[in-house]
């Protein structure tokens, strides 16, 4: 069952079509009981639904990310800030019991699935980084899953590991959906995450992987995350990528990019 925010409202996606959530707005949505809200909508009689209406799953959410859960992630994390001294530090994160979790954004700063990411002006190498991103409600608990597309600038990062926000956080930087898997149950191991990036309307990077590769367990994430934290409209957190490109490639204006997640679908952006 999935969850779609748009223009329209609240859609319920089930096997006989889609259906509307009535009376209800997406911060509503996500702070109540959102499978028994979406199973009951989906009694109802299907609904027209556009495509073209899709905004990001977000509204008063804010979008936090946990850095270095793949092994390669930290191999690139410590490539890039080797002549800052930094490569150390991903290399104990990977292996110690606490985390990296760091705020990635607030709802007005994600992108819309089909709308533009922005790379930093500031910054030569940059790379999309995608990603499935959990949704946790209020209390704690995960109740669905997205596809997220965490743009970093790599040579902000790598300069001095402090830099970190800068080159995690800005306009644009981070983009959401298209819908949110909704579910109680933890994804299979085998769930796959694939990324394409075309440049004039050719495949200029290729990647896929899968749960399998994911060190950290989704729960022990969300966990730390509401360690003395509170969200009481729900928050999202990007659980980290290990498709990294060869460090000779960068992201350039126009380039088209394609999150695609088993069970969730096409997030699509181009680069402005």
């Amino acid at each position: 069952m999935r969850a779609y925010r748009t223009t329209q409202g609240v859609f319920i996606e089930e096997a006989d079509g889609y259906h509307l959530l009535p009376g209800t707005n997406w911060d509503e949505f996500v702070r109540g009981d959102m499978l028994a809200q979406a199973r009951a909508a989906a009694r109802g009689l299907a609904a027209s639904f556009d495509p073209a209406t899709v905004l990001a799953p977000i509204v008063s959410q804010e979008v936090w990310a946990a850095g270095v859960t793949y092994y390669r992630s930290r191999d690139a994390r410590m490539r890039e800030s080797k002549d800052a001294g930094g490569g150390d530090f991903y290399a104990r994160v990977y292996n110690a019991p606490r985390p990296e979790l760091f705020f990635k954004a607030t709802g007005r700063r994600v992108v819309d699935p089909g709308a533009p990411v922005r790379i930093r002006s500031d910054s030569h190498w940059n790379v999309a980084e995608p990603e499935l991103v959990l949704l946790v409600n209020p209390a704690g608990r995960i109740v669905g899953y997205t596809a997220g597309n965490d743009m970093s600038s790599r040579d902000i990062e790598g300069e001095n590991p402090l830099y970190l926000p800068q080159a995690k956080v800005y306009d644009g930087s981070c983009a959401l959906g298209p819908c949110v898997l909704l579910s109680d149950r933890p994804l299979p191991k085998s769930t796959s995450i694939s990324i394409e990036i075309h440049r004039n309307q050719k495949k200029a990077f290729t990647g896929s992987t899968t749960l399998n590769e994911l060190k950290r367990d989704p729960e022990e994430l969300a966990a730390y995350l509401f360690r003395d934290n509170s969200f009481p409209d729900g928050v999202f957190l990007m659980t980290g990528t290990s498709i990294v490109p060869e460090d000779e490639f960068t992201l350039r204006i126009g380039d088209e990019i394609r999150i695609t997640i088993d069970g969730i679908g096409t997030l699509g952006n181009r680069v402005a």
